[in-house]
Formats: structure tokens, C-alpha cells, sequence
């Protein structure tokens, strides 16, 4: 993969100047390795979820830092495990060489290679975890996910589009695997891939598992797309074959969308899995998947929660990837990266994610209304932290949180810009069509901004105004103004749900949205009646809404419900008392329990159940139902 020499974009609102760490500053002569990394990584012991890994370095002699990656692309922040990284030991033509880990940048291996040394024998551990408290699994006793960039060492000042890397994997016996990379060869237990550049290596993460099958999205195809399932059980594996015309279909609508694809072929790379951690990251030719063992088996439940997540991570092949904002293109990766543009690389993502879901088939369109409806209602009543951030500043939130959990979401904000900008995508294309009197929308923004030539993913960046210009190009219109308005407004951005023919409402029934989400997260979720929500299995309070009923009530995330008016404590009960509160005209009573401290809590409310739902506006262009039809 190319990459364009790394610049900083102009920021939307906030003025940003970022620098490169002094630990990566080399003598000119070893920027650059004269020759081939070879990388072998043993992944065979599972039992103690140790990856093992040996990497042959070609340098020259003086002195030369090793980096280990720590801003990896589609975090966008810098969390490269090097908490998990173990036992490093070097030898120069078989002596020991010393190396001492530089004081201000722990990512960072200095020593000075010997005169007669050509060559480094590099070897470490990855300890990944061995449960969830430590991070996300990574190896269970069926299936395994290995990506590169915990594994391997580079040359610092080197420009990884330019370091080639020869990898081998070896994998538990019987084992099948999957990735974006081509096997040259299998020699000693190993699948030995191509060489290629480290940064297409960084970007072809790598599945594997005991139970396995793939199903081609593309029969007959130039360029091959296929998902590549692996699970707990064989079991897990059986699709229907309109289960996979689904699949297939959402293939067809994103290249309907775009208009070409900027890969020669694409795998998902899909996990099943209730002891594998789940993720959606993304990567050029490749996309990390991985959700519950049921996304096949009961489809019509509460699995289809996520059937969004392929969807967006393949739309990323386009935005994010292919195109990407222009302060998150470097050369290495460990200088800092810029997201002053995440609202348009995760923003639209999310929204065109939904869009294919639903005109692919994978979510009905009654179903794709649900999930709006939930945004739409966080944005009107769950979002109390825009009176003090706007959806710009949480562009900074990865670094920030690092996406640790927080106590009260609702104020602090966590990440707003994917459904945040994903509603202010919604009034972009509601007003495109607008203007234009239906004749043009977002779907043409999407096919002239990411289009490119098919199988052509050299990195094409963006900022701002390259944006507003494709918009121009459209339809002419403040477009600056209009986002700027949106992204720096200390006020949800809610215009473009009117605007496409609907509103928000709230009923005392739940649609399937509300219930598969319970099930799911095994919560009572009341956060537009009480303000909070509670684990059904303990009674333990998740969420709270900050300046919401619960709130005023002094009950905090973390406290436990011990009685409900003067009942043992349950999800059911307390659904039961926001009915009865409702019929009686009085408050609800529960006793709390906070830390070793018991007391009495009275959430004064009495306006029923409300669960958030879409409804149409009569007289009004119905655009919300043309965005999600088929194309």
C-alpha cells in the first residue's frame, strides 16, 4: 500500500501542531534497512495464549532505535499493547547486544549495533490476555486473531511503505486460516506469506480457528470478496443461502454506492464467538469482525442488533482507508495522528453502515427506522454534555478516554462524532436533495468523493475544504457554514430528521430495537422515563442520565437496587413500578445500596413508559424512505 507523505490537516475549529517524538530520531544511515525483515510468529500456544515471535533485522553498524507500533489506524489513539510485550533479547552474528527502552518514549528499544554486525536475531513474547479484565482475547482454544503490529519491531525514521517484510505463521495443527495476504509457501509448520511492504503487513491482520468456512460474495468475479467465519462450534457455521444473498447484496450496494472499489480483493475476516473478544476494525483489503456465536443461528433475533457491522466496516474500504483525512497519513506509526476529521471517516461511516444494512436486506427498513429513532432520542434528551462540548471536540475522545468506561456518558460525551455525525450526514443529504429538488443527493457525494479506479488503493487524502468543495460540486451552498454550524453548535443536530419526513415520538411499547437491546445486554433500559438503566442479573445500576430523574434521586452508576416499594428488586418489578407510578400519580421508592452504605431513594416521575420511535409528517417529502431503498 502507498502512502502520501504525512501532513497535518488544517483543523475544522481547533488549531492543532503535533510533532514527532524525540526518541525516533536516528542517524540518517540506518533510517532505512538494507534489506528484508524476516518475521516468524509461533502461535501455537493457545493453552497459554503466548504469542511467540523471532524477527531477523538487516542493519548496519552504530546507533539505531527499535519502535513498536503505538498509533494504529482505525483506533485513533495511541494503544499499542506494549504493557503485553515480553522477553526481548537481540544478538548481533550470535553475542548478545544491549539495549536500554528510551526514558520519554517506552515504545522506543535503543542500542548500537557492533562493527561486522549485518544482521540482528531479534526474539519477545506477546502475552496477550488471558481474560477479558486484561483487554480483548485474542487466542481461545479454537480460534485465534493475530495482528502484525503486536508482533514485530521496526527501524526508526523508517518509512514503512518502504521496509519489506517476509512473514511466516505457524498455527495450532489442523488450524485454517484466513487474511488480505497471499501464502508464497508452507515449510515447517509455517504459512509462509509474499513479502510486503510493513505498512501492508500492519494492515493484514490474520484469523484462524479450528472451525471454519468461507463463502464467496462474489461468484464469478474479477475481484474476489469473501467471509471467512470462524466459531466456537461448527455449529455456528450454517448460513442459509438467503442469509448470504444478504451478504452478497450488500456487496452490490456498496459498489452501486461508489461506483468502484479500491482493493483487488477483500476478505471479512468474521469471528463467532463468545470466549474471542469482539471488534470491527477496519484495514484496506481486510476487515476484523467478530460478534456472538447466534449471528447465524437466530437471525431474526436479537443478533441482528450488529448485522450493521460488516457493512461498516466494508464502507471504510472507501472512507478511511482508500480516502482518509490527511492527519491521520504518516509514514510510521508511532508519531501522533490528528482526528480533527473522525466526523467524516466514522461520521459517515456509520451512516452509510446503516444505509447498506438496510438496502441490503440485513436490517428492515422498519428496523434501520428503530436504530435512528434511539440515536435521534439520545441526541434529543440523553446528551447534556453538548451544552458544555460540541461534537467536534469529541474527535479528541480516543485519545483522551482511550475508551475506558466513564461514569456518566450522558455528560461527559464519549465519542460522539460516529452517531453524532451520522445525524449531521442525515441533514446533509436531506438538504442536498432539497436543493435539488430530489434529483441529487449524498449518494452522489459518496460516489465522486471515494470513487477511484477499481483494484487502485493508493492512499488518496482530505481535509476540510476538499470536502465542502465536493459538496459545491453537487449543489452549491454554504456547505462550510452548514457543517461548521452543526459540528461547533453547543445543540443536538437533529434538522435533518424533519427535514427527511419524519419525527421523534416516544410510546409505552417497545419496538424490537428495545427489546433485542435488552436481551442483548441483559439491562433494563429506562432511560427516557427514570433516567437510568439496571443489570437484570444483579440489580446493579449501569447507566445513570445525568440531571435525569434517577440523577435528582442520588442514585449513582454503581449502586445497587436493593427494593422496589418495598419489593425485592427486578428488572420486571421495575418496569412494573413505572406503569403503577403512572396509574397512582406518585413517585417510585427504592433502597439503594452504595458501597457498605444502605438509604432510601424517591425518583419523583410519573409520565409512564416512553420508548423512542420515528413517525411520519404528513405533507412532508418522505426522503428517509428513499435513502433506504435499494438501489
Amino acid at each position: 500500500m502507498t502512502l502520501a507523505v504525512r501532513i497535518l490537516a488544517p483543523a475544522l475549529l481547533i488549531a492543532v501542531s503535533l510533532s514527532s517524538p524525540d526518541a525516533q530520531a536516528v542517524a540518517p544511515d540506518q533510517a532505512r534497512p538494507p534489506g528484508t525483515l524476516r518475521l516468524e510468529v509461533d502461535a501455537t500456544d493457545v493453552a497459554r495464549r503466548v504469542l511467540r515471535v523471532r524477527q531477523r533485522v538487516p542493519v548496519r553498524p552504530g546507533a539505531l532505535t527499535l519502535l513498536f507500533p503505538q498509533w494504529i489506524q482505525g483506533h485513533h489513539s495511541p494503544v499499542g499493547p506494549i504493557d503485553k510485550f515480553a522477553g526481548l533479547r537481540i544478538l548481533g552474528n550470535g553475542r548478545p547486544i544491549a539495549w536500554h527502552r528510551d526514558a520519554l518514549n517506552v515504545y522506543a528499544f535503543r542500542l548500537v549495533v557492533p562493527d561486522g554486525v549485518a544482521e540482528l536475531e531479534l526474539s519477545f513474547d506477546m502475552l496477550t490476555p488471558t481474560g477479558g479484565t486484561q483487554g480483548r482475547v485474542v487466542m481461545t482454544p479454537d480460534m485465534l486473531n493475530v495482528q502484525w503490529n503486536q508482533v514485530v519491531l521496526y527501524p526508526a525514521g523508517s518509512d514503512v511503505r518502504d521496509v519489506e517484510v517476509a512473514a511466516g505463521l505457524k498455527l495450532p495443527s489442523g488450524w485454517q486460516s484466513a487474511s488480505a495476504l497471499e501464502v508464497g509457501s508452507h515449510q515447517g509448520g509455517y504459512l509462509n506469506y509474499r513479502p510486503v511492504s510493513l505498512d501492508t503487513l500492519l494492515d493484514s491482520p490474520v484469523f484462524a480457528g479450528r472451525h471454519y468456512r468461507q463463502f464467496d460474495l462474489s461468484p464469478g468475479a474479477q475481484t474476489p470478496v469473501r467471509l471467512n467465519v470462524f466459531a466456537d462450534a461448527a455449529k455456528y457455521l450454517e448460513a442459509t443461502p438467503e442469509q448470504i444473498r444478504f451478504h452478497r447484496e450488500l456487496l452490490s450496494q456498496a459498489y452501486k454506492l461508489f461506483g468502484s472499489h479500491p482493493f483487488d480483493r477483500y476478505d471479512f475476516l468474521f469471528s463467532l464467538s463468545g470466549q474471542m473478544g469482539g471488534i470491527g476494525l477496519e484495514h484496506q483489503r481486510s476487515s476484523e469482525n467478530g460478534l456472538d456465536v447466534d449471528y447465524f443461528t437466530s437471525w431474526g433475533g436479537p443478533g441482528v442488533l450488529r448485522h450493521d457491522l460488516l457493512a461498516h466496516e466494508l464502507v471504510h474500504a472507501w472512507n478511511g482507508k482508500y480516502r482518509r483525512p490527511a492527519g491521520i497519513v504518516s509514514s510510521d506509526v508511532n508519531s501522533p495522528l490528528s482526528g480533527d476529521l473522525l466526523w467524516v471517516y466514522e461520521g459517515q461511516t456509520k451512516y452509510w453502515g446503516q444505509v447498506l444494512a438496510a438496502r441490503s436486506g440485513l436490517w428492515r427498513p422498519e428496523f434501520a427506522r428503530e436504530a435512528l429513532a434511539q440515536t435521534a432520542a439520545r441526541y434529543s434528551e440523553d446528551r447534556p454534555g453538548l451544552a458544555w462540548r460540541t461534537l467536534q471536540d469529541t474527535v479528541y475522545d480516543p485519545v483522551i478516554a482511550q475508551r475506558r468506561p466513564k461514569s456518566y456518558t450522558s455528560y461527559q460525551l464519549a465519542e460522539d462524532y460516529y452517531a453524532g455525525a451520522q445525524l449531521v450526514w442525515l441533514a446533509v443529504d436531506a438538504k442536498l436533495r432539497e436543493l435539488s429538488a430530489e434529483r441529487h443527493s449524498l449518494d452522489d457525494f459518496a460516489r465522486a468523493f471515494f470513487g477511484g479506479r477499481n483494484g487502485d488503493y493508493r492512499v488518496k487524502a482530505y481535509d476540510f475544504e476538499q470536502v465542502v468543495s465536493a459538496l459545491d460540486e453537487i449543489v452549491e451552498f454554504d456547505w462550510a457554514g452548514y457543517l461548521r454550524d452543526r459540528l461547533g453548535a453547543h445543540a443536538p443536530p437533529l434538522d435533518g430528521l424533519a427535514a427527511s419526513g419524519w419525527t421523534l415520538v416516544y410510546g409505552e411499547v417497545p419496538g424490537d430495537f428495545e427489546k433485542f437491546s435488552e436481551e442483548k445486554t441483559k439491562t433494563v433500559d429506562l432511560t427516557y422515563s427514570l433516567g437510568m438503566s439496571m443489570s437484570k442479573a444483579d440489580s446493579v445500576v449501569v447507566s445513570v442520565r445525568w440531571d435525569g430523574p434517577a440523577f435528582e434521586a442520588g442514585i449513582a452508576p454503581g449502586n445497587t437496587v436493593i427494593a422496589i416499594d418495598g419489593y425485592a428488586s427486578s428488572g420486571e418489578r421495575l418496569k412494573d413500578a413505572v406503569s403503577a407510578a403512572k396509574e397512582a400519580g406518585r413517585g417510585i421508592d427504592l433502597l439503594i445500596k452504595d458501597g457498605d452504605a444502605i438509604k432510601s431513594a424517591r425518583i419523583d416521575y410519573r409520565g409512564g413508559h416512553r420508548y423512542p420511535k420515528l413517525e411520519r409528517i404528513q405533507g412532508r417529502p418522505d426522503r428517509l424512505s428513499q435513502i433506504y431503498a435499494p438501489r
